[in-house]
């Protein structure tokens, strides 16, 4: 049985549109995933540290057999093909890959919070999100509605 998930992508790094465009093609390219839509790539301020570069973000819908730890392994083992390194919260990356929500399940575990807890506070989250899912119900709301009424300053659409 496959399940629909939403899976956020960014990247600061070494090309970082190149990272996200390759990265939809690795989540295409097994038999456990299939990507059923992707959004623009868009690019946004960094959260936290400001000395870093800009990012660049987009959002994907996947099919999946895959449960959602063994999807979180996944996801992780493309993050270090592309020499993700985590040297600080929030720091620079190669490649960042979030499960938002996977199906209808609410999850809690020291490894994976689902939906995820912050992605209606992100703008490099909700409109992306809404540019692939707009009538997508998040906390009783449509993400559309969501992505109108976040803050849209320092986020923009490059292609």
């Amino acid at each position: 049985m496959m399940t629909t998930c939403y899976i956020a992508l960014g990247s600061n790094l070494d090309d970082p549109a190149a990272q996200i465009e390759t990265a939809f093609q690795e989540l295409d390219a097994t038999g456990h995933t299939r990507l059923e839509a992707r959004s623009s790539l868009w690019s946004s301020k960094p959260l936290g540290p400001q000395d870093q570069p800009d990012y660049v973000n987009a959002v994907c819908q996947i099919s999946t057999s895959l449960m959602p730890a063994p999807l979180l392994d996944w996801l992780q083992s493309i993050e270090r093909t592309h020499h993700r390194i985590k040297t600080r919260h929030w720091g620079e990356r190669t490649l960042d890959l979030d499960i938002l929500i996977y199906g209808d399940q609410q999850i809690q575990t020291e490894r994976l919070t689902i939906p995820h807890p912050q992605m209606t506070l992100r703008n490099f989250v909700l409109l992306p999100l809404a540019e692939i899912a707009p009538q997508l119900i998040i906390a009783g709301e449509p993400v559309s509605n969501r992505a109108d009424s976040i803050d849209q300053a320092g986020i923009f659409r490059i292609k």
